[in-house]
Formats: C-alpha cells, sequence, structure tokens
C-alpha cells in the first residue's frame, strides 16, 4: 500500500469561476459550494485522439508511481459533471489521493459536447407520454437528448472505446473496472450502468438521481439490460435535484429500489452515521448498495467522496469470469452503529441495534407550551418525541418499577444512579436531586413517557439527532440528514416499497428490457 499526502496549494477563494481554466497545471485550489480543490496533480497526464465517430475528444490518465505492469490492476473510470472537465474532476474529487495509497489506475474522459454529456433526458414522472428534453428546472428548451439506440451516443463508444485502450495499454484487471459520476457524470454513470454494466464491477454517482422515466416503462416495470451491479448513491441533502422535497424524496427512494430489485437486496439495511455523513448498507444476493447522504450538502460531490466509495465498496468488488459480483472484504467495514436506536412520531417501531422492533407503544410528538400571560394564547416552548420508558430501560440496560397504577415510575440505571418519575410533572428526581426535564411526562398506553431527547442527552450522554421528525441515538457524533430520516421513516412507518414491487422485475430475467 502506497501513501496519501495531501499537498498544500495557493487559496483562490475571490474566485467566482465555476472551473477557471488558470487552475490547470498550477497549485492554485478553490473552495466552492463545499468543493474542496486540491492542487492540480503532478501525475495526471492528458491526452487526444480519435476513440469514435472519426471525432478527436480529449481524457486525462492518471497512473500512480506504484504502478507495476506484472500486476493485474483495476480501473476507476471517473466522469465529470455538467459545465466541468476531465482535469477538474481530478482535482475535485480524491480518486488521485485513493490512487496513490491503493494502486489504482484513474481514467478522467471530457464530455464531447461542450462539456455536457450525452445523456438521455426525461421528466421526473413515471408516466412516458410527458417525455420532454430538458426536464430540469431552469434548464434551457432545446436540449438534445442523446439517440434512442445507445449503441450510437458517441460519449458511450467514447467510453467503451477509452476502457479498451486503457487494458491495451495497461495490464487492467478486467474483473475490476468501476465507473464514478457527479451530476451530469452521474446521469451518464447510470446511462452506462443500465445498458452495459455487464462491464463493469461497480458504479457510483453522486448527486442527480436518474430521470423516473428511464428506469421504469408506463408499468413501472424496471428498464434495465445492464443486470445486477454493485451499486454507490450519494444524494447530498440539499441537493434540491429535481426541485421541491416530495418529488425529490420519491425520486431518490425510487433510484434505491430500481438497484434493490435487480441486486436482490435485503429490504433492511445496517444503517451508520458518522457525523454529517450518512450511509445505509444494502445486502444483496446479487451485488450490493450503499446510499449515502450528507448533511448540509449542495449539489455535488464531497472531496472524501471518491476516498469512501473505494473504501466501503469498490475496494471489495470484482466481477468474475461467469459475470457475477462478487463481494470480498472492502477496505471498511460496511456495518451499522453498534449503539444507536431511531423513533419517529405515530410509530411504536424502533430502529434499534440495526433492525426493527416495537415498543410497547407509538412515540408521540408533543409540545411544551406557555399559556399564562398571553391573553388567552399560548407559545411553543418547545417540541419533543416522547417514548415509553419502558423501551428507554431496554435501551440502557436500566432497571424499571411501576406504583400507584403505573403513575409512578422508579428507574435504576446501569451505572447506579437511581431515577423518579410521575405522571404530569416536569421533574425528575436523580439520587435524590430534583431536575427539570425538557417537558411533562405523560401516561399513556398505561405506562409513563418522557423525552427521548432528554433522557438520552441528559441522563445517558448520548449524541442525539432530529430531522423531519425522526430523532436518531448514538453513543458518538451523528447529524441526521433528510435523506436518511426519509429511509429510517420508511422503515418504521413500514412503507419501505410500494405494494408492486415483486413486480417490478420480471420474473424471467432475460425478459428484462
Amino acid at each position: 500500500m502506497g501513501e496519501m499526502f495531501l499537498r498544500p496549494g495557493t487559496p483562490d477563494d475571490d474566485n467566482r469561476d465555476y472551473l477557471p481554466e488558470k487552475i490547470k497545471g498550477s497549485d492554485i485550489v478553490v473552495n466552492e459550494n463545499g468543493n474542496n480543490s486540491q492542487p492540480y496533480p503532478e501525475r495526471l497526464n492528458e491526452y487526444h485522439g480519435v476513440i469514435a465517430d472519426g471525432l478527436e475528444d480529449e481524457w486525462y490518465v492518471y497512473v500512480p508511481e506504484s504502478y507495476d505492469p506484472s500486476v493485474k490492476t483495476p480501473l476507476v473510470v471517473s466522469l465529470h459533471g455538467g459545465m466541468m472537465t476531465g482535469w477538474g474532476q481530478a482535482i475535485y474529487t480524491s480518486w488521485t489521493l485513493a490512487s496513490d495509497r491503493d494502486g489504482f489506475i484513474v481514467l478522467f474522459p471530457n464530455a464531447s459536447y461542450q462539456r455536457f454529456w450525452q445523456v438521455q433526458w426525461g421528466t421526473w414522472e413515471i408516466n412516458p407520454e410527458k417525455l420532454t428534453p430538458g426536464a430540469m428546472e431552469g434548464e434551457p428548451e432545446g436540449v438534445k437528448s442523446c439517440p434512442e439506440n445507445v449503441e450510437d451516443n458517441h460519449d458511450i463508444k467514447l467510453i467503451m472505446g477509452l476502457i479498451e485502450k486503457m487494458k491495451a495499454e495497461y495490464n487492467i484487471d478486467e474483473g475490476r473496472i468501476f465507473m464514478q459520476g457527479m451530476s451530469m457524470g452521474n446521469m451518464m454513470t447510470a446511462l452506462f450502468a443500465r445498458n452495459f454494466g455487464n462491464i463493469l464491477a461497480g458504479a457510483a454517482g453522486s448527486g442527480a438521481a436518474a430521470f423516473m422515466s428511464l428506469i421504469f416503462d408506463k408499468d413501472e416495470r424496471i428498464i434495465n439490460r445492464g443486470g445486477p451491479l454493485a451499486i454507490w448513491q450519494s444524494r447530498p441533502e440539499l441537493n434540491d435535484i429535481p426541485p421541491g422535497r416530495e418529488i425529490e424524496k420519491r425520486v431518490h427512494k425510487y433510484n434505491r429500489l430500481y438497484w434493490m430489485r435487480i441486486n436482490e437486496c435485503d429490504l433492511i439495511p445496517q444503517i451508520t452515521i458518522q457525523g454529517e455523513n450518512n450511509l445505509a448498507f444494502y445486502k444483496g444476493k446479487k451485488a450490493d448498495l450503499v446510499y449515502y447522504d450528507i448533511k448540509n450538502r449542495d449539489h455535488g460531490q464531497t472531496f472524501d467522496d471518491a476516498v469512501l466509495v473505494w473504501d466501503y465498496l469498490f475496494s471489495g468488488i470484482r466481477r468474475e469470469k461467469d459475470g457475477t459480483v462478487v463481494c470480498t472484504k472492502p477496505a471498511r467495514e460496511r456495518k451499522g452503529d453498534d449503539f444507536a436506536f431511531a423513533v419517529t412520531s405515530g410509530s411504536n417501531r424502533v430502529w434499534f441495534r440495526n433492525r426493527i422492533q416495537e415498543m410497547s407503544g407509538p412515540a408521540l410528538n408533543w409540545k411544551k407550551m406557555k399559556y399564562h400571560g398571553l391573553e388567552g394564547g399560548q407559545k411553543i416552548r418547545g417540541e419533543y418525541h416522547m417514548v415509553p420508558l419502558t423501551f428507554l430501560a431496554e435501551a440502557f440496560g436500566a432497571q424499571l418499577e411501576y406504583s400507584d397504577n403505573n403513575l409512578v415510575a422508579r428507574m435504576a440505571m446501569a451505572d447506579g444512579k437511581k431515577l423518579q418519575f410521575a405522571r404530569g410533572s416536569i421533574g425528575c428526581v436523580i439520587d435524590q436531586s430534583l431536575v427539570q426535564m425538557y417537558c411533562e411526562a405523560l401516561h399513556r398506553e398505561n405506562e409513563l413517557y418522557v423525552s427521548v431527547e432528554w433522557f438520552s442527552e441528559y441522563i445517558c450522554g448520548m449524541h442525539v439527532s432530529v430531522c423531519e421528525d425522526v430523532v436518531y441515538v448514538t453513543d458518538h457524533s451523528n447529524k441526521l440528514s433528510a435523506n436518511m430520516a426519509d429511509l429510517i421513516k420508511d422503515l418504521l412507518m413500514d412503507t419501505i416499497v410500494p405494494d408492486n414491487y415483486e413486480e417490478m422485475l420480471p420474473n424471467d430475467e432475460s425478459e428484462v428490457k
């Protein structure tokens, strides 16, 4: 294994250009929209040539210093976003850093049409009668779609030709060819994966999801001819593509279900939230899927996205000669948080120990109110999620006893603390000292409910994150993101898949389009 080393650069924070040409070949670094660039990689080589259709194209190749021609070497094809370049993708990602450490080769092609990939356009709806070019809000009219016959797509032929060229010039491991793209490059990666995924071991995308009309037909059946493929989907929380939170959630969910169905994934993932990184790991019979959401992140890709893709997925994936996708041990284990639970109001389900369990009653959303002195009005002074004490006792290994018709509860914590609660009281007696909780204890389902936020933070010293009516509790820093909250809410509300999930893919896979 080689060394991953960050080189210092010269910041240019006054830059307002999307991809200033002065970066090329310099040590300038630009920080924009969360994209922290690295200095232009010293070993990044530029190439020009005719690969397909008699047209001259441009591409960039990064070969690590450790490359040994006698050793089979993985290849990553990384596709830039719209209005960018191959070298721009190289500096805005960590692919070259991971390449230096782990010894794989990276290919960064340039899109052929004025820095835009020849992707297929469609609407965000399933209804094929509504197909229109340029479906994203704010996009100019007249954006050309690629040819209906995907084999005639110049950029597809360019990528296929470059892969063959790399295999001829380097000792490429044909079972370990991967593709990753950002934004429009993600759309092209998805197009390639749906049609020619059989020549890849894995594919990853950051930013925009695939248009619904391209992945499902009018009967909501899956359109795919590439077959199972190890998949990574990065969906930044503030992506806003497509615009509108509800349609965005639906598009993200159906893009996830698309590959879950093809790969025959378990419906229940392992979940881990590490700071702002929210990850769900799905195990598949035919290939695995990783869903990744980044808290407080706009459209694009994070600087560490490439390293995460490699460490969690690509490093442990290969395609055998018989076409099967095999998962070996990746550099980072795909496992959920050792201690974590999540609740949402209205559900008695709880995400605990990386599986769905049930509480004795549903979680409740409760508002702490101020009434007096407001001339009959009221103000909300806090909004909390109330859960049964029986669940909190189980989660934290405490002993719970009820008395007085279950209106009074005593709890002995594992660390020896003694707690006492009573219906309607905002107080909690802790070792004969009085502490005010965030809000009063409720009596529901014949037992006491208290705020999960207060109990987890104050009593147990846990990290609590709340997003879109989902509470996530862990023993380490976590910042629950909106897309992961939506995924967890599906788990807790038993809405993981639609009723026609089994019919999305024909039983006879030879019928797959």
